[in-house]
């Protein structure tokens, strides 16, 4: 038997990884790299613009604020390239089964819980229901065509109902037609939901959310019928 590698797996470090980021982003944004380079520039500009403009007026004074510029242009292009590569991302899983939950299990921060896995999905057609709890109250995001989806949104509206009356269910649809919301737009609106739910109630209705779907998970399954080999797939 072959002895397993006692050494950690190495991880990529910082360098490798916005290598990586950038990679990606000027994929969808091949004017990437003047941009940032523009924004570097401008703040070295800015830098040595205000050493000039505050007195005394010295050779040490420039080069300090052009350096402060330098790191200011570097810090705004790091953000830029975040938020395209946010952007970037939304616009290559759009559409792709699974994207809804890749955006509720990575994008809503700690006043939400949610899974990347979907809570109700149609076996046959892939449509998919997922689920995210926070302040918000309970928000139901369908994955799929519209009028297929009608049923298991049904089913789980009325399954949190039964153990969370009061705590508001709000449903969106994942698309770009009338009433639907894009992929780009989801986590906003559902950051966006007023705030009717405190944190210990958040609790409560997780921990009875999770009860009742685990008991539900325990019940005989109907012939043919495997909800663990019918999961969305995870988008790459």
């Amino acid at each position: 038997m072959a002895a397993r590698p006692s050494a950690p797996e190495k991880r990529p470090n910082f360098f490798s990884q916005l290598r990586t980021l950038f990679t990606f982003t000027r994929e969808a944004f091949p004017w990437l790299p003047y941009a940032l380079a523009g924004i570097v520039v401008l703040g070295i500009a800015a830098g040595v613009g205000i050493g000039f403009l505050i007195p005394p007026i010295a050779v040490w004074s420039i080069i300090l604020w052009g350096v402060t510029g330098l790191l200011a242009g570097i810090l705004v292009a790091m953000i830029t390239m975040t938020r395209l590569s946010t952007k970037a991302m939304y616009r290559k899983i759009d559409g792709m089964p699974g994207a809804a939950g890749h955006v509720l299990s990575t994008s809503l921060g700690r006043n939400w819980q949610a899974s990347e896995m979907p809570v109700g999905v149609n076996p046959r057609t892939q449509e998919a229901v997922y689920r995210a709890v926070g302040r918000g109250g309970v928000v139901l995001v369908g994955e799929g065509a519209r009028g297929r989806l009608t049923r298991l949104v049904n089913e789980e509206r009325s399954k949190v109902q039964r153990v969370a009356s009061g705590v508001p269910v709000t449903v969106f649809y994942l698309g770009h037609g009338e009433d639907e919301v894009s992929v780009a737009k989801l986590s906003a609106a559902i950051k966006s939901l007023p705030k009717k739910v405190d944190r210990t109630t958040m609790a409560a209705v997780i921990k009875r959310i999770e009860s009742v779907s685990q008991s539900l998970a325990s019940l005989p399954i109907p012939k043919g019928i495997d909800p663990t080999k019918a999961r969305a797939p995870r988008p790459r």
